[in-house]
């Protein structure tokens, strides 16, 4: 392992208790070490995303019993690397997305990590932008590109599409060449034409399963209610990428009636997906909304704010430099 000199402790957001923002507390923990193929990146902010006020509140989901440290996007530099490293050295400038979703723990001075779980920052973006993308976006590549292989004339239909991951999904899907037609409040039009969005449909006022026809991918990050009025709205073999993995099966059997293809999805980690979003946001392609931007220490105020459910775009934590 390269080595460099680091403090013995660091600042993170811990909890004690599942609840509101209030369990919400700075700690301080040891600095970890790398260990074989991973790094050790310090962390100069880190992305909000739903499944970090949901972990924090909700019993029975993916993680133990608190306490622990939430967190999973990072933008920040390498400061040491364990055996076996070969992408990057100390004083690279990273982004990625920690192992979802037990890989948590981004909220904090330092974090570990797999190293093809990260890519090189782009030189566009500065840290609060760069964090903002990681889980969201990649949720959006690996939903679009690598399960639904979105080709140039394909019509998509992206539901939440002005949030987190739906402004991502908007333009990965216009980079791709499709036509995308977007749900959203009313007050969000303008902000999603302005991403690339051909058509926008108000979810309070129309229903959209009256209004979209011959689509062939629907993203769908609602529910399963949600998932199963879309099948009607795809082509014959269209694709149905659902981000609620679990407790879809009368998803699934609808889909099989009609002759849909559903894909429940759980995000990865992803060097090659992380290196492809990457180049995008360096050619222009793919931009990050931040939503809000608070120090960590703010950390309660920024999850408050999430738990509204009425953010556009990202809320970021940003780290100060020890």
């Amino acid at each position: 392992m390269t080595e460099i000199e680091l403090p013995e402790t660091m600042r993170v957001i811990s909890q004690d208790a599942l609840g509101g923002p209030e369990v919400l507390h700075e700690a301080r923990r040891p600095v970890p070490q790398p260990g074989p193929s991973e790094i050790l990146v310090r962390v100069r902010a880190t992305a909000l995303n739903p499944t970090d006020w949901k972990h924090r509140s909700i019993p029975g989901l993916f993680l133990p019993e608190p306490p622990f440290v939430l967190g999973w996007d990072v933008s920040g530099e390498v400061v040491a690397t364990g055996v076996g490293v070969t992408l990057f050295r100390p004083g690279d400038e990273v982004f990625g997305m920690l192992p979802y979703p037990y890989g948590h723990g981004a909220a904090a001075e330092y974090v570990t990590g797999p190293a093809r779980a990260f890519a090189r920052k782009p030189a566009t973006l500065d840290h609060a932008r760069a964090a903002a993308i990681p889980l969201a976006a990649l949720t959006a590549w690996q939903a679009l590109v690598d399960t639904a292989d979105v080709r140039a004339g394909q019509r998509v239909l992206i539901h939440a599409a002005a949030g987190g991951v739906g402004h991502f999904a908007v333009q990965i899907a216009k980079a791709r060449g499709a036509y995308v037609i977007g749900t959203a409040s009313a007050a969000n039009h303008g902000f999603l034409r302005e991403l690339g969005a051909d058509e926008v449909i108000d979810y309070r006022a129309v229903d959209f399963a009256e209004v979209v026809s011959d689509v062939d991918v629907v993203l769908d990050p609602i529910d399963e209610a949600n998932a199963i009025r879309s099948l009607p709205t795809l082509r014959p073999g269209g694709v149905l990428v659902t981000l609620r993995p679990l407790g879809v099966d009368d998803l699934l059997a609808a889909a099989e009636r009609l002759g849909r293809r559903v894909f429940p999805l759980l995000v990865e980690a992803d060097h090659a997906g992380m290196t492809a979003l990457a180049e995008l946001a360096e050619s222009g392609a793919l931009s990050p909304t931040l939503a809000g931007v608070f120090p960590l220490a703010d950390a309660a105020k920024a999850h408050a704010l999430g738990d509204t459910g009425r953010t556009v775009g990202k809320l970021v934590l940003t780290v100060d430099r020890p």
